[in-house]
């Protein structure tokens, strides 16, 4: 289903584009009808800042971290939007340069130092970035951004105020960890994230934050390793941006794109490479699926394999029958698909993004259905894992960004997906997705480009798709405003109401809706 809607006017550059934080949130214009049911904040993470001073970033995920707030009470909206005081973004700001090395850009030494003390500085070891614009998820009663590094910023929901800066590594042993933790209706958080294992050998480990308990203390404290998945190759780990969970198992996709540890490690602190220079692609792995049993931590005696694909977001895992049900969105191939997210890629005009696409990996929704038994193989002992190859069934081409009815249907046997469509990158339409009859419903207007879907279900549903699907929306067209919050029907995605800023919001990744 690509879109044969054009682009030539390139109004997808706002998306792009710098913009300043509000001192007090701001009311939107809203017409339509926004349901009285709908009361809270959606929140969102993405860059606002695409350059500091004279120094431009050069990758879609190098900007600093805005958090926008959109405030829903009594059919009233109000939108408010404030950056993320990481430490990349203090420094920054208070050097007026590029401080922190991020994915696409390095950080040069400041060139008021004397060469030696330049020199010198190179061998300081690799200073992590803490830039967190990819989401934002809840721990307890907390709320935090986070990137997918060892460290995470606590905000303030409310104010939108930054708290502090949390690493990892000091609660549970991980380098690092994804943007994507699952979140249990209990509260119960689990994420995954490389770590070393046996022997020095890379590995990946599933930790577990439990929800907050009577005594109040922070759930972080209480943070703990549940199970560990091998790495395929001893110094280089693949590339992780989200897991699969039901109520009894998890999902690793282990893909061929590869972070070079060495090269991390080395090169970067000799003659200053970003994190974009330390992945590499695995031509001959393909891709390996991994299963665990959730409560026993105990991995399954059974690894399954299919041809390559980059993989960023999981649509849904569930258990139907001895066999594990995985969704995905994948894209065609071993090369890495973030080699095409340069900005300058990105704010080309419509032939030049057109062009570059065409030469990426393709992306498209599928399914992969993975059995949990095997009957007795000849030959085969009890310790040997047994290799299966998987084909695939195929849902939809250049659908991403995933979302479902989650808190209801999320690790469990389900029927719609939402999510956004790409248009040679460019998201220009909203998508739902029927995974059992392959019927879509489209939204789609000319000249705007909308986020990703979020499904806030009514309160009082009986239905998987009863309640709304809300997109923040840029429209640098016509339009006398430059950006709305767009609010569907989410059983047939046709409009209900927008609310309208006078601001234009650039592209954002991820986020909530945090009821009141």
């Amino acid at each position: 289903m690509y879109s044969q809607v054009e682009h030539p006017a390139g109004g997808y550059k706002k998306l792009f584009e710098t913009v300043e934080e509000l001192s007090s949130p701001v009311t939107a214009h809203v017409t339509g009808r926004i349901p009285t049911w709908l009361r809270g904040s959606l929140l969102r993470c993405g860059p606002g800042l695409f350059e500091v001073g004279a120094e431009p970033f050069y990758h879609l995920f190098d900007g600093q971290a805005l958090l926008h707030k959109f405030d829903f009470k009594d059919g009233h909206v109000t939108y408010h939007r404030r950056f993320v005081r990481t430490d990349a973004y203090v420094r920054a700001m208070t050097e007026k340069r590029i401080v922190i090395t991020e994915f696409g850009t390095y950080a040069y030494p400041d060139p008021c130092k004397n060469i030696f003390s330049r020199f010198f500085s190179y061998f300081k070891g690799v200073e992590v970035t803490d830039n967190a614009l990819v989401n934002i998820y809840p721990v307890g009663e907390d709320y935090y951004a986070c990137t997918e590094t060892n460290f995470i910023t606590k905000i303030n929901p409310e104010t939108l105020e930054t708290i502090k800066q949390v690493d990892l590594c000091k609660y549970v042993s991980v380098n690092g960890a994804t943007a994507h933790p699952h979140v249990e209706n209990d509260g119960t958080v689990y994420n995954i994230g490389n770590c070393f294992g046996k022997n020095f050998a890379l590995a990946y480990n599933i930790i577990r934050i439990p929800p907050l308990q009577a005594d109040k203390e922070d759930p972080m404290n209480r943070s703990e390793v549940v199970v560990q998945f091998p790495c395929s190759d001893r110094f280089k780990p693949s590339y992780v941006h989200s897991f699969g969970l039901t109520s009894n198992y998890i999902v690793f996709v282990e893909t061929p794109v590869k972070i070079n540890l060495l090269k991390f490690l080395s090169s970067w602190s000799l003659w200053g490479a970003n994190y974009m220079d330390c992945f590499e692609s695995n031509e001959t792995m393909g891709v390996w699926l991994h299963v665990a049993e959730k409560k026993k931590g105990r991995l399954l005696n059974i690894k399954y394999r299919t041809s390559a694909f980059n993989l960023f977001h999981h649509i849904n895992t569930y258990e139907d029958n001895g066999f594990l049900i995985v969704d995905l969105c994948t894209w065609k191939g071993f090369e890495f698909v973030y080699n095409y997210l340069y900005l300058a890629n990105l704010r080309a005009n419509w032939d030049e993004v057109k062009q570059q696409a065409e030469k990426a990996p393709q992306p498209e929704a599928r399914r992969y259905v993975l059995p949990l038994t095997i009957d007795k193989v000849p030959g085969r002992t009890p310790c040997t894992p047994l290799i299966l190859t998987l084909t695939y069934f195929f849902f939809i081409v250049a659908f991403e960004f995933p979302q479902i009815n989650y808190k209801k249907y999320g690790g469990k046997p389900y029927t719609y997906t939402y999510g956004l469509g790409l248009n040679h990158f460019v998201p220009d339409r909203l998508c739902k997705l029927n995974v059992k009859t392959k019927e879509t419903w489209v939204w789609q207007e000319l000249d705007s480009y909308p986020s990703e879907p979020i499904f806030v279900p009514h309160p009082d549903a009986l239905e998987e798709d009863d309640g709304v699907v809300l997109s923040v929306v840029v429209s640098p067209g016509t339009g006398p405003k430059p950006a709305y919050l767009l609010v569907l029907n989410a059983r047939d995605m046709s409009e209900v109401a927008r609310a309208e800023v006078e601001v234009n919001i650039p592209v954002t990744f991820h986020g909530l809706f945090k009821r009141v």
